[in-house]
């Protein structure tokens, strides 16, 4: 159902906005690299200020913030760094669409009305079409009915597909993350640190 939201009238409109994804797909990959980037500065920049104990802003990252992250996804999420090592975590799965996805709904659900058209829009073309750049992991109802709901939307339309991809989240990539290497290293660091 490409296009749904925007027909195209001429052969030449639908070259140019394969060309506009095709830039889309360039710009997303440039955007995954700096992020990536962006975490290992703030991981480095963290460690030394927990370590001499010196606060830089509101957001410095304790052993225990780490330890609540281990008790609910939604404590993780809650939490703005934790949302940045989960999200590191989820793209060396190749699944960081799943978080990107939540926090764009997330976000959708404090757009004002007015701009409600444009953000569904771009969400549901990002993440919910068959060929989209960051396809989510549901189901074809779920995707149909996702796709119906932001022709004209609401505040949620993409309520049912953010509980889908929030469960798969929670009962596959969550447990692993608390397993892995990313989450314990951090840990044991910031753990470690705290005690000298």
């Amino acid at each position: 159902m490409p296009g749904f939201l925007c027909p195209h009238n001429s052969m030449a409109e639908l070259k140019g906005k394969e060309d506009c994804k095709q830039a889309e797909g360039k710009i997303h990959k440039k955007n995954q690299k700096a992020f990536g980037a962006d975490l290992k500065n703030y991981l480095k920049l963290m460690v030394p200020h927990i370590k001499s104990g010196i606060k830089t802003s509101n957001d410095t990252l304790s052993a225990e913030d780490v330890i609540q992250w281990s008790q609910s996804l939604e404590k993780l999420l809650a939490s703005q760094s934790g949302q940045v090592v989960f999200r590191e975590f989820l793209k060396s799965e190749f699944s960081e669409e799943n978080i990107e996805f939540w926090l764009a709904c997330e976000d959708y659900k404090k757009t004002k009305s007015d701009h409600l058209h444009g953000k569904a829009e771009r969400i549901y073309e990002e993440f919910v079409q068959s060929d989209a750049i960051k396809q989510i992991n549901i189901d074809h109802q779920m995707r149909e009915a996702t796709a119906k709901r932001a022709q004209d939307p609401t505040h949620t339309s993409f309520d049912e597909a953010q509980k889908t991809v929030y469960i798969l989240m929670e009962r596959d990539s969550y447990p692993r993350f608390l397993k892995s290497k990313t989450y314990l290293n951090l840990l044991k660091h910031l753990q470690t640190s705290t005690l000298k």
